[in-house]
């Protein structure tokens, strides 16, 4: 598995968090995702202690605010279906600003917003500090199947052509008077879209046999193949570990 692109995700660096191998980030970031989903949305404190978790983790990085804010408005459909939830919730109502809103739905909006918001938060720490090709090197060390992480492989390296192939058409579009304006251009759109799929889907037969006549066998070569110890494990296993010793404990006392 050869070098990849630089992705806009990842944001370069030597702290600690970059050094550590992915198949130990990913996990990480994996079980913490699991104990935050295994946290009952009525306590409020454990969940800004998950948020101060990775607030740490973002110093330790060296990660701008701003830089993780841009990136977290992936989670915008997740924040819209949440506050549309008070609205057409049923039950119980309360008033609020001189609205009636489902308290059933109130509470199923907090538990979407803040669990989406901390999942998003950590995959985006993940992203920051690990190249995307590091990344499918760690789901292939954690067993990931070959196939999957084939296909993400594969995804990662040709995004950035099919991409280009779409500016190319655009521009070529434009060049010749047309521009999108209303919904009497939506088959213009639609036609280039499958001209695109047909032009990627052969481009992608090409280089395919491109590969078999190379000697290729389902698996790419790997070039760098991360190990970890077991330092670096405890490292990566403090984030979701000192979380769920939050969880264990405020469970025993509730």
């Amino acid at each position: 598995m050869g070098a990849g692109h630089h992705h806009r995700l990842h944001l370069s660096g030597d702290s600690l968090v970059h050094r550590l191998p992915p198949q130990c980030k990913l996990a990480a970031v994996v079980c913490f995702a699991l104990v935050v989903v295994a946290t009952p949305r009525e306590w409020f404190g454990l969940f800004a202690g998950y948020g101060a978790l990775l607030a740490a983790v973002a110093v330790i990085a060296r990660i701008p605010p701003g830089f993780l804010l841009r990136r977290m408005a992936v989670e915008v459909p997740f924040v819209v279906f949440a506050v549309a939830l008070p609205f057409v919730g049923s039950g119980e109502r309360t008033p609020f600003l001189g609205l009636s809103l489902s308290v059933a739905g109130l509470w199923a909006a907090w538990n979407i917003l803040v669990k989406a918001t901390l999942g998003v938060l950590a995959s985006v720490l993940l992203a920051a500090t690990t190249e995307p090709r590091m990344i499918l090197l760690g789901a292939q060390r954690l067993r990931l199947p070959s196939l999957l992480v084939q296909i993400a492989m594969f995804m990662l390296r040709y995004l950035d052509v099919i991409l280009a192939e779409m500016r190319r058409m655009r521009v070529a579009r434009e060049s010749r008077g047309f521009a999108a304006r209303d919904v009497r251009h939506i088959p213009v759109i639609a036609r280039s879209a499958g001209a695109l799929f047909i032009r990627s889907y052969e481009r992608g037969e090409r280089v395919h046999l491109a590969m078999l006549s190379r000697g290729y066998t389902g698996s790419m070569p790997v070039l760098a193949d991360p190990s970890a110890s077991s330092r670096q494990w405890l490292a990566a296993g403090m984030l979701p570990g000192v979380a769920l010793v939050a969880l264990l404990g405020v469970w025993g006392l509730a």
